[in-house]
Parts: structure tokens; C-alpha cells; sequence
């Protein structure tokens, strides 16, 4: 090979070779440092791509948790204040069940005077059971027009995607006394009273329904918790999956990229040796002046 001043065709090639080399470790510590694999859409524009659409639907998968998760504490404010219109049933029903005998004539009022007070209490309590502007289980008879109603129904998102198969809709039974048609009437036709023996008798019919409203009410409540369970742990599930997922594409292997970059940087030293080495090649022209 003849010997050339004006192009060291040698000092080129190693040029090239070591900008390569730069690149490569630049390379390595970005993703040693990051602990990435994929920093850049350059890095793997597919893997990129994909990885990003994992990280987005894990996203809303961890709001959808979260979605069930309040929900739950919504049917527990409602499982609550059912439960406590059952006690106040059970009340009344022993009140009627004593005043629809003849012997309790003389402490009529007394009796009814706690029946009616009983009366209101479920209202007071069917009424200020919310959950922050949501009125649960007043029914559409007592808030209609006024707050939003819960037995017009709430949906909650529960998934990742506008679907129906993400999101469910829960209902809640209008418990007031009105609802349970146990509501305060001195006539015993739409709600009851227990102002006569007569009347007590009529009574204890429709607290009976009225229980058996309500235990379907929670029934439904307790329903609906255990779905939201189990959306809840598939949800758990199926963000550890896609994170598993996203991780393989997208995290850097980090022992696989130390021992790449440690290559790289030999190669890169020998690189800088080599080039040292082919720039002193064209002073040997000058031994052919002397």
C-alpha cells in the first residue's frame, strides 16, 4: 500500500469506527442511568410505541381501582342507613304488634307518640344519607329536583375503556317512609298509624312489607359489594400483568447492559489508541527525505 500525506485513509476508518463506538456508550450509560432499555422512540419505535399504550391503559386501570373502590364506601353509606331504618322497623313493628292488643288501650298515646317519632326518623335518616352531594336512599318521592338522586342510578367506571363491560350502574331502593309506605297518615290508607287497635293490625301488615323491602335492599347492596370485590382484585390482577408487560419491553437488562458497556468502552479506549497510532503513520514519509 503506497504512502499518502493528503488522506490517511487508516486515521478515517478508525474515525468512523470509534464515532460508532462514542455512540454506543453515550448509549449504554443513558439506559444504565435511566435503568430504560427504551429512552427514546429511537431507541425502538415499536417497542415504544407499545410500551406507551401499556403504561396509558395501566393508568386507568389504577383510577378504576380507585373508582371501585369508592364505590364500596358509597353501598357502606347506604348499607348503613338501611341497616338502621331496619332497626327502627323492628321498633315499630313491636309497637303496632303491642298496640293491636286490647289491654294497651290506656297507654294508647303513649305508644303512638314513639311510633310517629320513629315515622320521622326514618325520613331524617333516608334523607340525610349522602355521599358527598349524592342523596342515596331518599327516592325520587322526597328529592326529586332537588339533589341528584341515587335510585336514578350512579355509574361507576371500573375499567380502562368506554365500554359497558367497564363500568356498572348501582341503584338504591328509596327507603322514607313515604317509600315503604310506612310513611305518617292518620286515615291508614297510603301510610299507617297505630292510633287504634284496628289500625296496629293494619300496621303490622305493612311493616311486614316493608322489612321485606328493606332486607331486599340490602340484599341488592350486599350484591354489588361483592362484584366490586372481585373487580376490584381482577383489577390488581390485570395492572400487574400489563406492568410485567411494559417492564419486559421497555426496562433495560441492567447485568446484559453493564457487560455491553464495558465492551464498548474497551473498544473504545483501543479505538482512541488506534487512531493515535494511524495519525503518526504518514510521518514516515519523512525518513524517505532524508
Amino acid at each position: 500500500m503506497g504512502l499518502k500525506v493528503n488522506t490517511n485513509l487508516e486515521a478515517i476508518q478508525i474515525q468512523k469506527t470509534l464515532t460508532d463506538t462514542n455512540s454506543r456508550v453515550g448509549d449504554s450509560l443513558r439506559r444504565l442511568s435511566s435503568g430504560l432499555r427504551i429512552n427514546t422512540a429511537k431507541d425502538d419505535a415499536a417497542g415504544f410505541a407499545t410500551a406507551n399504550a401499556f403504561k396509558s391503559k395501566i393508568s386507568s386501570m389504577r383510577v378504576a381501582s380507585q373508582n371501585a373502590t369508592e364505590a364500596q364506601s358509597v353501598l357502606q353509606t347506604a348499607d348503613g342507613a338501611y341497616n338502621q331504618i331496619h332497626d327502627i322497623l323492628n321498633r315499630m313493628k313491636s309497637l303496632a304488634t303491642q298496640a293491636a292488643s286490647g289491654q294497651t288501650t290506656d297507654n294508647q298515646t303513649t305508644v303512638s307518640n314513639e311510633f310517629v317519632a320513629l315515622q320521622k326518623e326514618i325520613d331524617r335518616i333516608a334523607n340525610s344519607t349522602k355521599y358527598g352531594t349524592t342523596t342515596l336512599v331518599a327516592g325520587d318521592t322526597s328529592e326529586t329536583g332537588k339533589a341528584k338522586v341515587a335510585s336514578e342510578g350512579i355509574t361507576f367506571q371500573i375499567g380502562a375503556t368506554n365500554s359497558s363491560e367497564n363500568q356498572i350502574a348501582v341503584t338504591f331502593q328509596g327507603a322514607t317512609a313515604a317509600c315503604l309506605k310506612v310513611g305518617i297518615d292518620a286515615t291508614g290508607t297510603t301510610g299507617i298509624n297505630i292510633d287504634s287497635q284496628t289500625f296496629a293490625q293494619g300496621a303490622m301488615d305493612k311493616i311486614d312489607a316493608a322489612l321485606t323491602d328493606i332486607n331486599k335492599a340490602m340484599g341488592s347492596v350486599g350484591a354489588y359489594q361483592n362484584r366490586l370485590q372481585y373487580t376490584i382484585q381482577n383489577l390488581a390482577t390485570s395492572i400487574e400483568n400489563y406492568s410485567a408487560s411494559e417492564s419486559a419491553i421497555r426496562d433495560v437488562d441492567m447485568a446484559a447492559e453493564i457487560s455491553t458497556f464495558t465492551k464498548n468502552q474497551i473498544l473504545q479506549q483501543s479505538g482512541m489508541a488506534m487512531l493515535a497510532q494511524a495519525n503518526q503513520a504518514p510521518q514516515q514519509i519523512l525518513t524517505l527525505l532524508r
